[in-house]
């Protein structure tokens, strides 16, 4: 008997089949069907990891902008401050500090509000 390519055919198939579990209709069923709504999938997935990121960005932006205005400073002056007073602190760990440690972010303001000021008197 000749060899035919049954196992790996079939196990190329179920691989398919198994990611497209849980979705409707046909899609979940059928082979063809299946294939494409899989690999659709899989490009929407790698675009949105990108995505991801830039929407990440975005809110920490937004968090560490509000608590800023709280404390009647934008959020480029907070920044260039935090550079000049060198502060090494990322947008993901300020925008925690500003959304949950009020106090904490205060002590950054005024650290940056300070080496501002000394600039200006020299």
């Amino acid at each position: 008997m000749r060899a035919r390519k049954g196992p790996a055919s079939r196990k190329r198939r179920k691989k398919i089949l198994k990611m497209a579990k849980g979705y409707w209709g046909g899609k979940h069923r059928l082979y063809k069907t299946a294939h494409e709504t899989v690999n659709k999938g899989l490009m929407y997935a790698s675009r949105d990891r990108r995505t991801k990121k830039r929407n990440m960005r975005r809110l920490w932006t937004v968090r560490i902008n509000a608590a800023c205005e709280n404390h009647q400073l934008s959020y480029s002056q907070f920044l260039a401050g935090l550079k000049k007073a060198k502060i090494e602190l990322n947008r993901k760990m300020l925008a925690e500090i500003a959304a949950t440690d009020a106090k904490t972010f205060t002590y950054l303001v005024k650290a940056v509000q300070g080496k501002g000021k000394s600039k200006a008197k020299a």
